[in-house]
């Protein structure tokens, strides 16, 4: 009967355990209850994003316009559909009434898929030839903002392109911006020196479709208090007026983005003779660098050995070709940047001042130093020669946050407006009261190069049929425009972080590249170094002999040792750089395969280890009983 009996309490526990199942999930569903346990916080909405929709005021409607169906969409979108309506009732369960969420299923020829192509959806294209939909809308009123077509390799920014979506349609007004710059940014029409006119640079026409830009003068003494985002390129040989006029303007909660440079390639000072160019100006802002805790070096532009851009003669160190490994991924403004041309750019070191955070956008790889202006545009042999690493990673894009203090601690700057004409009495404006300290939280942005923004680095311009067409040529112009939208948004976007990835790039291989890099220059340094004294060897052998040996040919015997001595170190030396190359693409190899190894088998292995400890124990205890 023993037997029976544990059959039947065991049929009893397995019924009373599932009927304890279903009444908690019934219990549980009822409730608001979430628990997102994912190393990133994939499923936790960001504390920006929590205050635009607590923030809302009237309803906003979300549209979600997404094809079902089996055979609608591939297999890896339907499962990305998916994480983006878990995102949309995310925001829903935060906004509450003031979000409206609608689904829509746009079949072929239907009512759907003319709401959709209303909306500004695009439709994708299956490898059938036929077509799905996957984007969304968002609107209140008039005003309306659509993502035409929604893609998984923007994931990471799911949150933020949808959290700047409603933010933008719950104002009625354009940002403002302001731009600054000794460069002919938005164009000119006449120049004294050149004598001919210029077109305003891509960048300023692609700033002026979502902003209103309004020019700021580079002698300006103050910032018009309708900006609330400047943008300053290039300000070369700044008067310190303006640079209070700065200081005030992050004091009074603006927002600054600068982009400074000690070598502008595209900004060639004059020559000592005609037709002879007299290299690249440089900018900075020293007062407020200094005050907030940042130097740059204006005399010396960044050489990295990694993101170097030719080869052979062209290989040009300082111009730098950036990856994405040389970008932070978890910060929204660089999380899709791909690709960045860096040329003749500086660096910077931060130490922030007090009250002050810094962030690093956009680094420098380990083998990478500093050089001077004069040899900025030299390449190939010469670039590589006296090339000594630093070791470290330096920042080439920052973002400083925090409470700001003033870099005029001693109150403003005498004005150095010329005097007034005889018989004129002017009108001094009163002077505005001198901010001390940003009564809140504020972010300035800080870029090293200037190149990068001007058309002839970021853009190809193309003629098509009659047409001027302009094709980015990389990620320079998405990077400045991000910066500047960003900063527009307002504080809630600026503290949206960039959702994790799947995706975890090998950071060890990346290290372990590195320094055989960096040996490898070692070694070819090592052998200039004796090729170099193998040839004054040669030569005080030679001028021993007298000038009648300058014209012989025959070496002597101790020429000939020395000069075999060299060939056998080089064979040594190339044999080494070989091995070198060899063992770190093994070690690589073997450190790739055996992480996958341990991705894939050893979650199952400690599973399966896991039961049969439990089934030995079982057992034992069984034994034990017995």
């Amino acid at each position: 009967m023993k037997p029976r009996d544990n059959l039947i309490y065991s049929a009893v526990g397995l019924a009373a355990l599932l009927l304890a199942l279903v009444a908690f999930n019934y219990l549980a569903s009822g409730a608001a209850v979430r628990l997102d346990l994912t190393q990133g916080k994939l499923y936790t909405l960001s504390e920006g994003t929590r205050r635009i929709l607590r923030a809302l005021d009237a309803p906003v409607k979300l549209k979600l316009y997404i094809s079902q169906g089996e055979h609608a969409m591939p297999v890896p979108l339907r499962s990305f559909a998916q994480r983006v309506e878990d995102l949309a009732r995310e925001f829903k369960s935060v906004a509450g009434a003031n979000l409206v969420i609608e689904k829509y299923n746009p079949k072929p020829d239907s009512d759907e898929e003319d709401a959709a192509q209303l909306d500004g959806i695009e439709p994708q294209q299956l490898m059938s030839g036929e077509q799905f939909y996957l984007g969304l809308a968002v609107s209140r009123l008039e005003r309306k903002q659509s993502v035409p077509a929604l893609n998984p390799a923007r994931e990471r920014l799911l949150e933020y392109d949808l959290a700047r979506a409603i933010a933008r349609v719950g104002s009625a007004e354009r940002p403002v911006i302001g731009l600054m710059s000794a460069l002919p940014v938005l164009g000119e029409k006449f120049n004294p020196f050149t004598r001919q006119s210029s077109e305003p640079w891509v960048l300023a026409n692609e700033l002026k479709r979502d902003f209103d830009v309004r020019p700021v003068n580079m002698t300006a003494a103050a910032i018009d208090k309708d900006i609330n985002v400047l943008l300053v390129i290039h300000p070369r040989d700044i008067a310190e007026a303006t640079e209070y006029a700065l200081d005030q303007f992050v004091l009074r909660g603006g927002r600054l983005v600068v982009f400074v440079d000690p070598y502008a390639y595209f900004d060639q000072q004059p020559g000592p003779m005609p037709g002879m160019g007299g290299g690249g100006t440089s900018s900075n802002l020293p007062k407020l660098f200094k005050a907030w805790g940042v130097t740059m070096d204006p005399g010396k532009v960044i050489a990295d050995a990694v993101f170097a851009s030719g080869g052979g003669q062209r290989y040009t160190p300082t111009v730098l070709t950036l990856n994405r490994t040389a970008f932070n991924r978890d910060d929204i403004v660089t999380s899709q940047i791909e690709s960045l041309l860096y040329a003749f750019g500086g660096a910077f070191e931060a130490k922030p001042a007090a009250g002050l955070q810094v962030v690093e956008l956009v680094k420098s790889s380990p083998n990478s130093m500093r050089v001077d202006n004069v040899v900025a545009a030299v390449s190939g042999d010469a670039a590589t020669k006296g090339f000594k690493p630093e070791g470290k990673s330096l920042a080439l894009a920052l973002r400083l946050q925090g409470r700001f203090k003033t870099a005029f601690a001693e109150g403003q700057p005498k004005s150095e407006a010329p005097p007034a004409a005889k018989g004129t009495a002017p009108k001094p404006a009163a002077p505005e009261p001198q901010l001390r300290e940003s009564a809140k939280d504020n972010a300035v942005v800080l870029v090293a190069d200037v190149d990068m923004l001007n058309d002839g680095a970021a853009v190809d311009v193309q003629e098509l049929f009659g047409r001027r067409i302009v094709v980015p040529s990389n990620g320079n112009l998405a990077f400045a425009q991000s910066l500047v939208e960003q900063l527009a948004a307002g504080d809630e976007l600026i503290s949206l972080r960039s959702r994790a990835a799947a995706f975890r790039p090998l950071s060890v291989v990346r290290e372990m590249e590195a320094q055989a890099q960096q040996e490898y220059f070692g070694k070819i340094q090592a052998l200039e170094a004796e090729l170099q004294k193998t040839t004054e060897k040669m030569q005080a052998l030679q001028k021993a002999r007298g000038p009648a040996a300058k014209g012989a040919q025959i070496l002597t015997a101790e020429e000939q040792a020395e000069l075999e001595n060299f060939r056998k170190k080089v064979v040594v030396a190339r044999k080494e750089l070989k091995d070198l190359r060899k063992n770190l693409r093994q070690d690589s190899e073997s450190l790739v395969f055996w992480t996958k190894v341990a991705n894939i088998a050893l979650v199952p292995v400690l599973v399966a280890l896991a039961g049969i400890g439990v089934a030995l124990l079982r057992r034992r205890r069984q034994a034990a009983a017995a």
